[in-house]
């Protein structure tokens, strides 16, 4: 008679990007895996991200690539505009972002959740509709009790569930002591394609306060985005929906362009979403039993435009570093092999937020004629 070991159990908090990612090579690894979602669903829709560099090396391996490039976007024109509205130049976003044409991917977040969960859902357990309410590590793996009330003893944990992580707050302490707010708020919603945008994005900009639409495709619909400089986070805003509908109001108030129809698209909008700009950095990312990635450990900012990069190259070296050895061994060799890119990535942070968010009169022209030297105006 054979005896077979069980597979070791672990729980993934998060069915984003970095969850399911990480599920798919654990269970390629051996392991027997659950993931728990506070949504009802995986979440489809969503704003364009960037796959680059050796994350398309990582979706390669999934055997990802040709679904995620037949769903790539490819805009093709980044316009901004000055404070009346008069174009300042007009560019390939590659220009701006160094993008790779032909290589680097831009495809709809939930075009990549889609595909992340139609590779792992045959194979790894889901739970929907339900989130962690405790974790104890006291005994010989993590009691987690639910939200739900169900619970269940894991051998490894793992949170995967975003920047304002709830598997950090409980194991490691208060967001506070990890979260390095870089001076902007921002809201992005969708709204009416309401000037036949396609394929493009249009980028208004005063000092310290900027508004954007994204048109990913010839859809009715696009992406409405504003940013603005605010000294200290508006941490009492958070909870709190009306009062940060009525702060961006005030703030874009006297703003031109087509910023007051944007701003009339916000008062009725149902799906939007508010939050500081900033990143996580913490000394370590694991503690006992359970470990963090993606945005949940070291968030580098939606300025860096590496986040989705970041989280797919995590769990792909975070899961390869425990099928090596066990979690302790394992947890150590994922800092190892991954820290020095994350702090690579989340210190060019500068870089990105020159361009998009210039807060001063003298930032914002100097930006306008390089944009302008690179379109050749």
């Amino acid at each position: 008679m054979t005896r077979t070991t069980p597979r070791p159990t672990v729980l993934v908090s998060g069915a984003s990007i970095a969850g399911p990612a990480l599920a798919h090579w654990l269970n390629r690894h051996g392991y027997a895996v659950t993931v728990v979602e506070k949504a009802r669903t995986i979440r489809s829709g969503g704003y364009p991200v960037d796959v680059r560099g050796t994350a398309l090396d990582v979706v390669e391996k999934m055997g990802l690539l040709p679904r995620l490039r037949d769903a790539h976007v490819d805009l093709r024109r980044l316009t901004f505009r000055d404070a009346d509205g008069g174009e300042v130049a007009s560019l390939h976003p590659h220009a701006v972002t160094g993008g790779a044409t032909g290589r680097d991917l831009e495809i709809r977040r939930g075009d990549l959740t889609d595909a992340l969960y139609a590779a792992v859902r045959d194979d790894v357990e889901f739970l929907f509709d339900d989130s962690v309410d405790t974790l104890d590590q006291s005994g010989h793996g993590v009691d987690v009790v639910f939200r739900s009330g169900r619970s269940r003893t894991f051998d490894l944990v793992f949170g995967a569930d975003g920047m304002h992580s709830r598997t950090r707050g409980m194991v490691f302490g208060p967001e506070e002591r990890f979260h390095r707010y870089l001076g902007h708020c921002f809201a992005v919603f969708p709204m009416r394609n309401t000037l036949g945008l396609s394929h493009e994005t249009v980028v208004w900009n005063t000092p310290g306060r900027t508004a954007a639409l994204y048109a990913v495709e010839d859809d009715d619909e696009v992406h409405a985005f504003l940013n603005f400089a605010q000294p200290a986070p508006p941490r009492e805003l958070f909870g709190d929906k009306q009062a940060q509908r009525d702060l961006i109001a005030d703030v874009f108030a006297d703003a031109g362009w087509e910023v007051p129809g944007i701003l009339a698209a916000l008062r009725d909008a149902d799906d939007v979403f508010f939050d500081a700009v900033g990143q996580i950095r913490m000394p370590r990312w694991s503690s006992g039993r359970v470990a963090l990635l993606g945005d949940a450990a070291y968030a580098p900012s939606f300025l860096t435009g590496q986040g989705t990069s970041l989280a797919l190259v995590g769990a792909y070296h975070l899961a390869g570093a425990l099928a090596a050895g066990g979690h302790a061994e394992g947890f150590a060799a994922y800092e190892r092999g991954t820290r020095d890119v994350v702090t690579r990535t989340q210190d060019r942070v500068g870089e990105g937020g020159g361009t998009l968010f210039p807060t001063t009169a003298a930032a914002l022209e100097r930006r306008n004629e390089r944009l302008r030297s690179l379109s050749g105006r």
